[in-house]
């Protein structure tokens, strides 16, 4: 998972934003995102539901703040799914779908192996927080913490121009901080979505900052979707998050705490 700088300045309107808890229902083609806090070491309990493909990736994690965030969120994912998909959360094996630029198996999207089912996934975690969305068509997610950030120095690799004009209007400091980070996290939420990651030219698409709360974004990658509708998450506490899907499918996304 990138890690980038920060956080959103300008709010959308209460209206147009998922607070934490907001529930959108009645509609077909809905996107549950789980978010939880991560806080301190993790437990026997959470230990208990990796499995053999987690303890690999956590043999190549270096820090203790790094592995306790990865075995949390493996762990909440775990439980939220045996509860989505009716079954215990220790038969779920999640794995990656195949790359749709070069087909490589170890790096498309996140999907889960077992149980068979039809449904799409998206994960994020960064600093005290994870995410989990599940949908029904491609989805993707993604969160960041706000932090520092040299937003002059990372702007010639990660903003359009248009994007690059709008920061230059929002104040130094925390505000622009965070409007950077809305920028970042809705375009690392389509190439998740995409199953490529920060691989390609950031530069070339455009996340329309001034539309605040969702935005139609085109990636324009073989394989994908052309075209995303954009999310802001509303998340209590220090994170901006944002979650991309099929701009075809939109339908109401739910926000819950897990």
């Amino acid at each position: 998972m990138s890690h980038p700088p920060v956080a959103v300045r300008r709010e959308p309107p209460v209206s147009d934003r998922l607070p934490s808890g907001a529930t959108v229902t009645g509609t077909s083609g809905a996107t549950a995102v789980w978010w939880w806090p991560i806080g301190g070491a993790a437990g026997p309990a959470d230990l208990a539901l990796l499995r053999p493909s987690d303890h690999e990736r956590l043999a190549r994690i270096r820090t203790p703040a790094r592995a306790a965030e990865f075995i949390i969120s493996r762990a909440r994912i775990r439980t939220i799914l045996s509860e989505v998909l009716d079954v215990p959360p220790d038969v779920i094996e999640l794995g990656r779908r195949r790359c749709p630029c070069c087909a490589d198996p170890d790096h498309g999207p996140p999907t889960v192996l077992q149980p068979p089912t039809s449904r799409w996934i998206g994960i994020s975690h960064t600093e005290g927080c994870g995410l989990l969305a599940v949908s029904d068509a491609p989805v993707g997610v993604d969160v960041e913490r706000v932090r520092a950030v040299r937003t002059d120095v990372l702007a010639s690799v990660v903003l359009t121009r248009s994007e690059d004009g709008y920061l230059r209007t929002v104040p130094e400091g925390i505000a622009r901080e965070r409007a950077f980070l809305r920028v970042w996290t809705r375009k690392e939420a389509v190439l998740k979505a995409v199953g490529i990651g920060i691989s390609t030219d950031l530069t070339v698409i455009e996340t329309h900052p001034r539309s605040a709360g969702t935005a139609r974004v085109v990636a324009g990658l073989p394989g994908a979707p052309h075209t995303w509708s954009v999310s802001d998450l509303s998340l209590p506490g220090p994170w901006v998050a944002s979650v991309a899907r099929h701009d075809g499918r939109p339908g109401p996304v739910e926000l819950r705490r897990a």
